[in-house]
């Protein structure tokens, strides 16, 4: 049973970690938005498909937000109480910086597990779905639409150029269609109104043409034939649309189980065991990072008595994206063989682990400790020397 602390404290960390993680979600989102609607507007592609496309790319966008939206709802939580001298009373009771951990781990434990479901099962395939939309919209298989006022190729052998378009493409005017086939046969065909219907065929549609000017020629004819129209039907072979491959070119594209098995496959070529393998930890190892983080928002919220610094918020963004870049890199020195992936990814861990560890036992265990108090003295420094130096700087550019 959770005492009353317990569900004070989850109250104070629940509100800024789904804050954090909504708004984090919703940036990346409208960032990536707006270059899907140019890259489907490009394609000549239906706008549904970027809804499509940006519901595949919300797992990998909640895979970087919950680690953030953890720490950053636990680190905010303490440094509430920690500024209000809650925190003090608290231990003044007897409850020690463990116990008072309890809850934030309960929450680390729930999206630890959360985001090792979406980083091994459902990332992959997510990102799999994005690049077959991506596949289908460059060839066209989503029915990619005609544009406007400029000549589309339908297949090698077909130009059609539309004026107007109406009704969501179910009225077109103003339309040029020139289609040429084997054998030096050509037709041109100039239409003041037109429509496209569907056919039994999958592989063919009708374009009806209606109140137009039809010119034909074959090497046989000595002149091209004009003729003049009412209604004319002119069938339209589409091109064919190549398969997407299966899932799998891509170590991003497998589960966890799958690349744990093609990683320990002896007969799967030494590159691609590599790549398997790298990747395989990175994602095991970005989740057990999750473990740390209560720690190291614990040892980065409680600020110096008298001081209400937002350093440790700063410096803990900046600890959690800087091993976030570290293990990329590291990733990709273990897919190219360079280093063991073991070695690469799981030794940075380590080493961010034993740092971790070191400033929450400074703050819990050593009395009068306070990171945060020797760190915020050296940025204090650091700030007061570059002061001392713009200002004889601005000394100098008076004189001269």
């Amino acid at each position: 049973m959770l005492s009353a602390v317990d569900r004070y404290l989850a109250r104070l960390i629940a509100v800024p970690l789904f804050a954090t993680l909504v708004i984090a979600a919703m940036l990346l989102v409208l960032d990536k938005m707006l270059r899907l609607f140019d890259f489907v507007a490009e394609q000549g592609g239906p706008v549904s498909v970027v809804w499509r496309m940006l519901a595949n790319l919300l797992p990998e966008y909640l895979s970087l937000g919950i680690p953030i939206g953890l720490m950053l709802g636990i680190l905010l939580a303490f440094r509430r109480i920690a500024t209000s001298s809650e925190l003090d009373v608290f231990r003044a009771v007897g409850l020690s910086y463990g116990r008072l951990l309890r809850v934030p781990y309960l929450f680390t434990i729930a999206l630890a597990l959360l985001n090792l479901a979406i980083v091994g099962f459902v990332q992959p395939k997510a990102r799999y779905a994005y690049e077959g939309l991506q596949f289908e919209l460059r060839s066209g298989a989503l029915g990619a639409s005609i544009k406007v006022g400029e000549f589309t190729n339908l297949g090698q052998q077909m130009t059609v150029r539309i004026e107007e378009s109406h009704k969501r493409g179910a009225d077109l005017s103003g339309i040029f269609v020139r289609a040429e086939s084997r054998g030096g046969r050509s037709l041109a065909v100039a239409a003041e109104r037109g429509t496209f219907l569907r056919t039994d065929d999958p592989d063919t549609i009708i374009f009806r043409l209606r109140n137009g000017t039809l010119i034909h020629n074959e090497p046989s004819f000595r002149s091209p034939r004009v003729l003049s129209f009412t209604s004319h039907d002119l069938p339209i072979d589409l091109p064919k649309v190549e398969r997407f491959r299966s899932r799998g070119g891509k170590e991003r594209e497998l589960t966890i189980p799958e690349l744990a098995m093609i990683g320990g496959d002896r007969s799967k070529p030494l590159p691609i065991r590599n790549e398997s393998r790298a990747n395989f930890h990175f994602r095991i190892v970005e989740v057990a990072m999750m473990f740390l983080l209560p720690l190291l928002a614990v040892a980065l919220a409680v600020p110096p008595k008298r001081s209400s610094s937002a350093l440790g918020v700063f410096l803990s963004i900046v600890m959690v994206v800087t091993y976030h870049k570290v293990n990329e890199y590291a990733q990709g020195m273990g897919s190219l063989g360079r280093v063991d992936p073991l070695i690469a990814l799981w030794v940075p861990f380590l080493i961010f682990a034993a740092i971790i560890w070191w400033l929450y036992y400074q703050l819990a265990y050593v009395p009068g400790g306070q990171p945060i108090g020797g760190l915020e003295r050296v940025f204090a420094k650091l700030g007061s020397v570059l002061k001392r130096w713009f200002s004889i700087a601005r000394r100098r550019e008076a004189r001269a």
